[in-house]
């Protein structure tokens, strides 16, 4: 039914439920105009670069297709080769460590460095195969020869090119350039490496020996509360190591 204005009618007023659902209406037929165009946008620029697209597509598949077969056909093989070629190197290695002649140990040793029966020593794994995991790993090997043959740098550049993450080899490493400093008779550089080894995994070998190399080392350079640091953390947190049976001297000596 029509509503006409008579004379001092007033124009009604909408409530402000039907104000609400107007501007809800009119928000909801913008967004979908808005979506709309923005569609209509898309599916311009897609047909208009759809060769560049479909191009870039092809080109992400063909490098994908390429890492897999490199993964499967020169990457896995050459990792394989590396290790295998290892295994005789790593014999000599560990016949050296458990040898009581020294002639003997070194002798090992240098057949473990440079090879010997035909086979790849510790040297050409790590030129020959360097990227492969046996090839990081002769880093360490090599370091370790180095630094039981005296040459301490040597034991300090290979040492640092060797990346390991593990429990046990890694820390050790770290451990072993600052025993390489030491000798070099720089201890502050030994120090900041006994500290790396220390934190580097918590276990209840390394890590003592570790901060117990760093306490007594910063005791001899005078800073004594550096060592009671690494002393207490001994006694607090690996009471059951080697390290920490005579610990509370160590402490008392750092007071």
């Amino acid at each position: 039914m029509a509503t006409y204005k008579k004379k001092g009618y007033k124009k009604e007023k909408k409530s402000g439920d039907d104000l609400s659902y107007l501007t809800k209406e009119s928000t909801t037929a913008e967004v979908f105009t808005s979506l709309d165009e923005g569609a209509s946008k898309l599916e311009k620029f897609l047909e208009k670069n759809q060769k560049w697209i479909f191009a870039g597509l092809a080109a992400v598949i063909v490098l994908v297709a390429g890492y897999m077969w490199y993964d499967q056909n020169v990457k896995m093989p050459h990792e394989k080769e590396a290790i295998n070629n290892m295994s005789k190197a790593q014999e000599y290695f560990d016949k050296a460590l458990n040898e009581t002649d020294e002639k003997l140990m070194a002798e090992d040793f240098q057949k473990a460095l440079e090879g010997a029966d035909g086979k790849y020593g510790f040297l050409q794994i790590n030129e020959k195969f360097s990227g492969t995991k046996a090839g990081n790993l002769s880093n360490y090997y090599i370091g370790v020869i180095y630094y039981k043959n005296g040459d301490y740098k040597k034991a300090v550049e290979y040492l640092s090119e060797f990346k390991g993450d593990d429990d046990i080899i890694a820390p050790t490493a770290k451990g072993l350039i600052g025993d390489a400093f030491v000798e070099l008779e720089q201890p502050e550089d030994a120090l900041q490496y006994y500290e790396k080894a220390a934190r580097m995994s918590d276990n209840e070998f390394t890590a003592p020996l570790y901060y117990f190399k760093a306490g007594k080392l910063a005791l001899d350079l005078g800073n004594k509360a550096k060592a009671k640091k690494y002393f207490e953390t001994i006694k607090e947190k690996y009471p059951k190591s080697k390290e920490a049976k005579d610990i509370d001297i160590f402490i008392t000596q750092a007071e």
